[in-house]
């Protein structure tokens, strides 16, 4: 009986990951993840508010990929204001929340500009704390239908491609009418990468890889965006079990 519950343990583990191996052979992982974060991606008209939604720590890939767009995005519109999302101590100078704007004030943007949201630790609580934070101010509207007021200030979202669906659609459910989103795409190097190992001294019985970019390369790639997928995935679920989405 054991024996039998471990096989069919084994089979049903096993078939999803060989599933998931020879898809890392393709380029099927990267335009899964591509079209989640292009679906809702673009800006339509000028922000009133850009909003960039914290990822990991200060400094962390996403922190600073984040930023970076930010700082471009708070360049070419110069009259938007900014909204730094992230849990953290805004009294501490060295918090990840703060660090943030510290990146933000070397890429050009005034201190008068930017403002936190550090309460929020999740896509949905982000969303109903900033919907305070610009309905308290001059930009809002009652309503028709009801006696809950509505931002009209056109926001701005950046964060990691694979988040922007979610967020947006998080904003959107907690009242937002005009939400446009940015993803945070990391640009890959243009040099040509391939390599001659015995050149280098490689060992003859050695199998040559140096010419095998998709050994080297794209196959752990692709893997790294079928984690990211499934993540997503399984929070896109559960925000929509909650309707949050």
């Amino acid at each position: 009986m054991i024996r039998r519950i471990l096989k069919y343990a084994i089979i049903s583990l096993g078939c999803p990951f060989f599933i998931l191996i020879l898809l890392s052979l393709t380029s099927a992982p990267f335009w899964t993840w591509y079209g989640m974060s292009t679906k809702h991606a673009g800006i339509h008209r000028p922000p009133d508010f850009i909003i960039v939604l914290g990822g990991g720590g200060m400094p962390s890939e996403s922190g600073l990929m984040r930023t970076w767009y930010a700082g471009k995005a708070g360049d070419h519109f110069p009259r938007s204001k900014v909204i730094i999302a992230l849990p953290g101590d805004t009294a501490d100078s060295l918090s990840s929340v703060c660090l943030m704007k510290q990146e933000l004030l070397i890429r050009g943007i005034s201190a008068k500009r930017i403002s936190f949201e550090s309460e929020g630790t999740n896509t949905r609580a982000q969303a109903l704390n900033i919907k305070k934070i610009i309905t308290n101010s001059e930009c809002s509207i009652q309503h028709p239908a009801s006696s809950i007021q509505l931002p009209v200030s056109s926001i701005l979202i950046i964060t990691s491609p694979e988040h922007l669906y979610r967020a947006v659609l998080s904003f959107r459910k907690a009242g937002f009418l005009k939400v446009d989103g940015m993803p945070a795409f990391e640009t890959a190097i243009e040099s040509e990468l391939s390599f001659n190992d015995q050149l280098l001294g490689g060992k003859k019985w050695v199998p040559s890889v140096g010419k095998n970019i998709t050994v080297r390369y794209l196959f752990w790639t692709q893997m790294h965006y079928e984690q990211l997928i499934i993540r997503e995935w399984l929070a896109i679920v559960y925000y929509k079990l909650n309707g949050w989405i």
